[in-house]
């Protein structure tokens, strides 16, 4: 698989140098009359450090400064969004770049260092160092076609949600395509793997925190959505973990398992092929609120059935559990422990191209690795065809930031 470790490891050398609100002394001394003058919805500074004097202010991005060029000393962010000030001109990340919070009150503001030379307004802190979305890269694997690929390219995709509620669709070839605006941030579970509408195109599952309703995002084939369509009324937020899982009951239809939070069963929703959900299985009697994460992984042991993978909390295990008709089956112990240290799992069938589904991670602050370390590295576990996995490949470092993966 592809991986360009040397350009996002030079990547994560540049964002080290960042400086923020806090180092900047925002709030260091009292509000001068002269700060009040930002207009709202302006980022405003000065050349004083008590914020006096003639005033630049901008709410549009600055390529070049002209005479205010490396000469702001107190500054005011009162837009909406996060202020990218570049210490180098067009925005570039080569430099250092400070990051000032939106705060339309005007109640934070404090000092720069006099070697800014461009302005730059985004949606998210991370983007004033990094691109909206990480880098994802899949092998062309031909036989993975129609598990974990939205767009058809016989390639694996993720989902990306950053921290504004917008949804990104990474197709695995390092672009990414914004498919989401806003609002995504509403739901507090996002799941996919399988065509539940029945249309031959895999489709997204997500919860809606306020209500528990379940919502049916058919997917168009192209790494986009289409209009949501409701899955389930209400109640849904009584499941600790929801899990699109593939085809379970048998039916060559697509499957759903769920979590109850009270009592730790483990239910099988079985798909209808028509955007709903039949009468809901027990399959598990009690335990499974000790598993800190579930994943659909697809056929991880080579029998032709969707397999699950589940990490237990109290001892950082990974265990598989295989799928039988409309049943899991004996679990079998893939990883002795340290899987504490991960933060997200995706199952995105063959990632790596040798025609076996993968495991896909992302880590906590924890992780020590090869080349790279903490928050926000991205492993790949190659699957070797019998439920066992190979040792983790470092294929990124600039998972971090964002608000969710799948």
């Amino acid at each position: 698989m592809r991986v360009s470790l040397l350009r996002r490891l030079a990547t994560m050398a540049t964002t080290l140098g960042l400086t923020s609100l806090g180092l900047l002394g925002a709030g260091a001394a009292p509000a001068q009359a002269a700060i009040s003058d930002c207009p709202s919805g302006y980022f405003c500074a000065w050349k004083t450090d008590n914020g006096t004097g003639t005033m630049f202010k901008t709410n549009a991005n600055k390529a070049t400064l002209g005479t205010w060029d490396n000469t702001f000393q107190s500054v005011v962010n009162r837009t909406s969004k996060f202020a990218c000030l570049h210490e180098d001109t067009n925005y570039s990340r080569n430099g250092g770049v400070s990051i000032w919070d939106p705060d339309p009150a005007g109640t934070e503001w404090g000092y720069s260092h006099r070697t800014v030379s461009s302005v730059s307004f985004v949606a998210t802190e991370r983007e004033c160092f990094l691109p909206a979305y990480p880098e994802w890269y899949a092998a062309t694997a031909p036989q993975a076609a129609g598990f974990g690929d939205l767009n058809a390219d016989l390639r694996a995709d993720v989902l990306v949600r950053d921290k504004a509620g917008r949804l990104w669709f990474l197709r695995g070839d390092g672009t990414g395509q914004l498919v989401g605006n806003s609002g995504w941030n509403a739901m507090n579970v996002l799941v996919r793997h399988g065509d539940f509408s029945g249309d031959g195109r895999e489709d997204v599952i997500a919860r809606e925190a306020s209500t528990g309703k379940l919502w049916l995002y058919p997917g168009a084939g192209t790494g986009s959505l289409g209009a949501p369509k409701l899955m389930g009324n209400g109640g849904w937020n009584a499941m600790s973990r929801i899990v699109a899982y593939g085809d379970l009951s048998g039916d060559s239809r697509s499957d759903m398992l769920a979590v109850e939070k009270a009592t730790g069963k483990l239910w099988l929703y079985p798909g209808t092929g028509a955007g709903a959900l039949g009468a809901r299985k027990l399959i598990g009697s009690s335990g499974w609120t000790g598993m800190s994460a579930l994943v659909g992984a697809g056929d991880m042991n080579g029998d032709g059935r969707a397999d699950l993978i589940a990490r237990k909390a109290s001892t950082g295990e990974l265990w598989l559990y295989p799928g039988k008709a409309g049943a899991l089956g004996s679990r079998v112990l893939i990883g002795n422990g340290g899987w504490n240290g991960m933060d997200s799992f995706l199952g995105l069938g063959d990632v790596t191209g040798d025609g076996r589904a993968d495991l896909v991670t992302t880590t906590k602050s924890s992780y020590v690795g090869e080349g790279c370390r903490g928050v926000g590295c991205q492993l790949v576990y190659p699957g070797r065809g019998n439920g066992a996995l190979d040792s983790r490949e470092e294929t990124a470092t600039d998972w971090w930031n964002l608000n969710g993966f799948f």
